[in-house]
C-alpha cells in the first residue's frame, strides 16, 4: 500500500507541474551538449565535429539532438554505460523518437529508438 501511495504522489506531482511527456521524433545532429553550449550549435553539428562528438559520447558526455528549434538532451537506457548505443550516431543527422517533457525551459527526450537520417 505503501508503495502504491508513494506512485500515486508521484504521479500527481509529475502531472501538476506540467511534466506531462509526448511521444516525438526528433531529427537533428547528435551532439555533445558540452560543445554545443560553448562552441555554438553551427560547429557542434559541423561534419568535421563528428569524431570530437564521438569522442566525447565514449566519456559518457550528455548528448543531444540538435536542430533549428533548439536541442533536445536524451535520455534514458540509450544512454547507460557511457552511451554505448549511442556512440555510432553521435555527429550524425538521427532521428530519435521518446517521450519529449520540457523541465526548467530544458527539452528532454528519452529515446526509445533512433536512426541515421538521409
Amino acid at each position: 500500500m505503501r508503495k502504491f501511495m508513494l506512485g500515486v504522489a508521484a504521479a500527481t506531482l509529475a502531472f501538476g507541474t506540467g511534466l506531462s511527456a509526448e511521444t516525438k521524433t526528433v531529427s537533428g545532429v547528435l551532439v555533445d551538449v558540452t560543445c554545443n553550449t560553448k562552441q555554438g550549435t553551427e560547429k557542434a553539428t559541423s561534419e568535421g565535429h563528428a569524431d570530437c562528438a564521438a569522442s566525447c559520447a565514449k566519456k559518457g558526455s550528455p548528448l543531444a539532438v540538435a536542430n533549428d528549434k533548439g536541442i533536445y538532451e536524451v535520455t534514458g537506457a540509450w544512454t547507460e554505460n557511457k552511451n554505448a548505443k549511442l556512440i555510432e550516431f553521435a555527429g550524425h543527422k538521427v532521428e530519435a523518437t521518446g517521450d519529449v517533457t520540457e523541465k526548467d525551459g530544458k527539452m528532454i527526450i528519452a529515446v526509445s529508438s533512433i536512426k541515421m537520417a538521409h
